[in-house]
């Protein structure tokens, strides 16, 4: 109950943050969120009833929500291109420390009031560390606060050892250079504007399927590591080493395959290992053991991907609330996935065929969404369309185009003189 609570805190989080993210700016809503888990976190291991504690682990669910999704926007809006996909699976792998850590401290610490208190008091230190982080600049441009970019872009640059660059930009060049943007920005933007336009519906029912998907099947490994007959602790490492060589290859196939094809792949590949555990028999544990290690290995690459792929296909005005309409169909998959494990007592199989054709059907999903490598973040609306328009258009054969930049020459006649 705790846990189906906690997971309700991080969906209702990603709905309500996302939402004032794009409001109030992505810095407020990552420094508050911090604060929110670090004392919701610690009230939890001090509470004296179940009631009080599934209270704090909602609080601890809508503050790491908050984190997450701030966290990945400040990065890819500050980055640049060539740099996001590095930038994106470098923090991945501070998550995989993570569970790296967590079973060494759960085995050293067995109370669990004590480890509670352990893994919180640190985000009383990151919350005094985020006031020296600076805001997006994209979203100050575009909600009116472009005095404040430009004291920003200055600072950032000093700090780069590019201050004369940064002392030489102008007000008026940041507004004359992006004066499309900032007319487009004043319109106000909510959630139904992800149904908007046509290109809109398409990317957001493809990355909520994409994302339900992979929170659904990655957690129905997860709640089954006990089915694997390998120790607890053992397999929490297995399960976070799997990340390292996964990681690296979601890094590369981004940079040079593309998030459309990497993405895709991945899904399909977790959905296909996750059935073939129905034609495994149970004996055979390190079978399923590897089968279940690299299924999980595909579906924590679909977070990663999804998590750069999703912020590089919403616009700025409306990137934050996109990226928390997508962490609640996660949260769905994540509450769902325990009551399909319930439909095992009617059918040992019948899970795991609900799990693998839902990620099955997240791969093809993926297949529909647009490719983002090498291009620059779309501002408003607006580009995004003309991604799409431009991705219809029907290249031009090399003989075509080498046709249509040739220069007629004209006649002429030449005056050689009187001779």
């Amino acid at each position: 109950m705790a846990q189906s609570i906690f997971m309700a805190g991080i969906l209702i989080g990603g709905l309500v943050l996302g939402d004032l993210s794009d409001r109030f700016g992505r810095k407020p809503i990552l420094t508050c969120s911090y604060l929110l888990l670090a004392a919701s976190g610690s009230g939890a291991a001090f509470s004296p009833t179940l009631p009080i504690y599934t209270v704090f682990r909602f609080l601890c669910g809508c503050g790491i929500s908050g984190i997450t999704l701030s966290t990945t926007i400040l990065s890819v809006e500050w980055v640049s291109t060539r740099m996001r996909a590095i930038k994106s699976i470098s923090l991945g792998y501070f998550y995989t420390s993570g569970q790296f850590i967590l079973p060494g401290l759960a085995y050293a610490i067995p109370q669990w009031r004590w480890l509670q208190l352990t893994v919180s008091i640190p985000f009383f230190a990151f919350f005094l560390l985020s006031w020296w982080l600076p805001e997006s600049v994209r979203w100050m441009i575009l909600s009116g606060r472009s005095s404040k970019a430009l004291k920003t872009f200055r600072q950032v640059a000093a700090f780069n050892g590019k201050k004369e660059e940064g002392e030489a930009l102008s007000l008026e060049e940041i507004k004359l250079n992006l004066q499309k943007e900032i007319t487009l920005a004043k319109a106000k933007h909510s959630i139904a504007d992800l149904f908007r336009t046509p290109t809109l519906r398409r990317v957001t029912s493809c990355l909520s399927l994409a994302w339900f998907s992979t929170g659904f099947a990655y957690y129905s490994l997860a709640m089954g590591v006990e089915e694997f007959g390998v120790n607890l602790y053992v397999l929490q490492l297995i399960f976070g080493g799997v990340d390292v060589p996964a990681k690296f290859i979601t890094m590369v196939s981004i940079s040079y395959l593309g998030r459309h094809t990497t993405e895709a792949v991945v899904l399909l590949l977790a959905g296909g290992c996750i059935l073939s555990l129905i034609f495994v028999p149970s004996d055979l544990l390190t079978l399923r053991t590897a089968l279940a290690v690299f299924g999980k290995g595909c579906l924590s690459s679909s977070f990663s991907c999804l998590f750069l792929y999703t912020s590089e296909l919403y616009p700025t005005v409306i990137r934050q609330t996109g990226m928390g309409i997508n962490n609640l169909w996660t949260r769905v998959g994540s509450m769902t996935a325990p009551l399909v494990k319930i439909t095992g007592e009617l059918k040992p199989f019948l899970p795991n065929v609900i799990f693998g054709t839902i990620a099955l059907l997240g791969g093809s999903a993926a297949l529909f969404l647009p490719e983002t490598l090498n291009r620059p973040l779309p501002e408003t609306v607006e580009d995004l369309e003309n991604w799409s328009l431009q991705a219809k258009e029907p290249k031009q054969e090399p003989e075509a185009e080498n046709a249509s930049q040739r220069i007629p020459l004209q006649p002429c006649e030449l005056d050689l003189g009187p001779n």
